[in-house]
């Protein structure tokens, strides 16, 4: 008899859910993760972030299962980011804002999140559209975004940045993201 694999701590970070005029209930959201045969699923905060166990695949075939899935049962592409809790973790004990020019007194910190570190000549257009208002930390498949003002966007906007980077995004606050991390 074969041991039976423990099951892994995930986060789904969703694209498109309640921004754009797509409006998903999360309870209508965490009923499809359960269907999709996920455990323990939760959500934390109602911009598309699921919290879930599950005890096979990587986060590309969690990630293709799952959009998959929602495209079929919302009607439209839901871009997902997958990261195991350890990774999520790791994020939050990246100290960005020491790496970073000095923030304002009501800077924002996100933090976008990428399917694949960006190559380097992404990274250097990115990092050359640094301005008075932002400022990034590329580390692997995590940008840190420094906005120096509490506005929701900086100077560069986010279809800017996506196209610098030539990947797609989802973004969020740090305070959400450790939040995330604490829930996972």
């Amino acid at each position: 008899m074969s041991p039976r694999r423990l099951a892994s701590r995930y986060v789904a970070l969703l694209r498109a859910i309640n921004v754009g005029g797509h409006t998903v209930r999360m309870e209508d959201l965490r009923a499809l993760f359960v269907e999709m045969g996920f455990a323990d699923v939760e959500s934390v905060i109602a911009s598309g972030n699921v919290l879930f166990s599950s005890r096979s695949g990587t986060a590309a075939t969690l990630e293709t299962k799952i959009e998959r899935a929602l495209a079929s049962a919302l009607g439209y592409e839901v871009t997902t980011f997958i990261r195991q809790r350890e990774e999520l973790e790791a994020v939050v004990k990246v100290e960005a804002l020491s790496q970073m020019s000095p923030a304002a007194e009501d800077h924002v910190l996100s933090v976008a999140f990428l399917k694949r570190a960006p190559d380097p000549d992404a990274v250097r257009a990115l990092l050359a559209l640094r301005n008075d208002v932002d400022d990034f930390l590329v580390r692997g498949r995590e940008v840190f975004w420094l906005r120096r003002t509490r506005q929701q966007a900086g100077q560069v906007a986010g279809p800017r940045f996506e196209r610098t980077l030539r990947l797609s995004a989802t973004v969020r606050n740090i305070t959400t993201v450790r939040k995330l991390s604490l829930k996972a």
